[in-house]
């Protein structure tokens, strides 16, 4: 069977799927003891007293039947019987039965009534309280019979379901404490890996059940090897641009020297500008701690670096709190794409979309674009792109370097195709 459209009722969270594996099996087996308990003990019992009970109307039936003065007989016969008997020689119409819908032990003394007693009859529970009243229609007139409760049902068969309904009320709050001090960890793990993911070193303590901690020391284990890789990698590209440029440096010397030295210098400014952007690549850019930034604000400042560049704004909420971002990582991406922008089109707009939950900046050119079996290959590093876009400035980096600013927000960077301007739609999109 395919239990498939079940799923989209099901609870989503650890919390709430271990709560309900917890608590479905206390429900049913409570269900079912319930129902074999009241089923099998009250209805036994009810129907064992009650016909006790019903001998005891019959013999006052027959007492009536035979007697010259019923009430009389009835009246010698009451106490002995422990009820209430009157016979009433009117014999008004029988009112229907009279019980509440839970009184399950009163349902079954009723249905044991009907079953054995031949004359027509009417059974009262609610008039006198803790009483069962009896009209019994006979030829004499009516037999009028008020019996203690406690004779003919067991009592308070409610009692049961109270304490099941309070037992489980009580455990069900001591699972969901448990349950949550137990998933609390695995959130804290979750949230932590999440925040590395936007480049945000949080807290993290193991804790918890040993399968937990030994995730969450696994993961330290990880973040602790990544910034140590990335610190060897910023520490060995910090040599090699330190031992490029000295040369670099005396080229640049010797070629202001010479009289026709404009190709050498030429080439000496491209391998500067190759240097700077392999550098900028490399760069360890979760070194810059995140900070509360306005990111309309960054949009206009980065805008107005460019001249009359166009910012639109769309905002589709209420909450214009500021966004946590490394300001100067986003700066540096907006630049690298606004640039970009201004290299290949003539007109350039920079769009801030801000949501309850993403943050999106998106720079649009009216350029040539790129094609879409392109674009995977234009976010690769020192990707050159000899279509589409003409002859790729620079060393292929500034798309790179964009994508992984974008990445170390925990966001992505989306190429396409600008429906207003036609050209190139490159989109930064960051959660909040």
């Amino acid at each position: 069977m395919n239990f498939g459209w079940l799923k989209r009722y099901m609870p989503r969270s650890l919390f709430g799927r271990a709560l309900l594996i917890l608590l479905l099996p206390m429900i049913g087996l409570q269900l079912v003891v319930g129902q074999v308990f009241i089923q099998r003990h009250f209805q036994s019992v009810t129907e064992q007293m009650a016909a006790s009970v019903i001998l005891e109307l019959k013999f006052a039936i027959e007492q009536v039947a035979r007697a010259e003065d019923p009430q009389a007989a009835l009246d010698e016969i009451s106490v002995n019987l422990e009820m209430l008997l009157l016979l009433n020689p009117e014999s008004p119409p029988l009112p229907p039965d009279r019980v509440v819908f839970y009184d399950l032990s009163g349902k079954t003394l009723i249905k044991a009534l009907h079953r054995d007693i031949e004359q027509p009859l009417s059974v009262d529970l609610l008039s006198v309280p803790d009483r069962v009243a009896l009209k019994i229609q006979l030829e004499k007139g009516q037999l009028e019979a008020v019996i203690s409760r406690g004779r003919v049902t067991a009592l308070n068969p409610h009692q049961l379901l109270v304490l099941m309904i309070l037992t489980s009320v009580i455990l069900t709050v001591i699972s969901i404490l448990f349950l949550r001090n137990q998933t609390r960890p695995i959130n804290r793990l979750a949230e932590a890996a999440e925040a590395y993911g936007k480049g945000q070193n949080a807290p993290i303590h193991p804790a918890g059940s040993t399968e937990v901690r030994r995730a969450a020391l696994a993961f330290l284990s990880m973040r602790n090897k990544l910034e140590r890789q990335v610190e060897q990698r910023t520490q060995m590209l910090s040599g090699v641009s330190h031992d490029l440029r000295t040369p670099l440096t005396r080229m640049k010397l010797a070629a202001e020297l010479m009289e026709d030295g404009g190709e050498l210098k030429a080439d000496i400014a491209e391998m500067e500008q190759m240097l700077d952007g392999f550098l900028a690549f490399a760069r360890d850019n979760r070194q810059e701690a995140g900070q509360p930034v306005d990111p309309i604000a960054l949009a206009r400042e980065v805008a107005r670096k460019y001249g009359d560049i166009e910012v639109k704004v769309t905002q589709s909420t209420a909450d214009k709190s500021n966004v946590v971002l490394r300001k100067e990582a986003i700066t540096r991406a907006l630049q690298n794409l606004v640039s970009n922008a201004l290299h290949y089109g003539n007109t350039v707009r920079l769009s801030v979309g801000l949501s309850q939950r993403f943050l999106e900046y998106r720079v649009e050119d009216d350029g040539p674009g790129i094609a879409p079996e392109d674009v995977e290959r234009a976010l690769q590093p020192f990707a050159r792109l000899d279509e589409a876009r003409g002859h790729h400035a620079g060393v292929g980096l500034g798309l790179s370097i964009t994508m992984d600013i974008a990445r170390t927000h925990g966001g992505t960077l989306e190429l396409g195709k600008s429906t207003d301007l036609g050209g190139l739609s490159a989109k930064i999109v960051i959660p909040r």
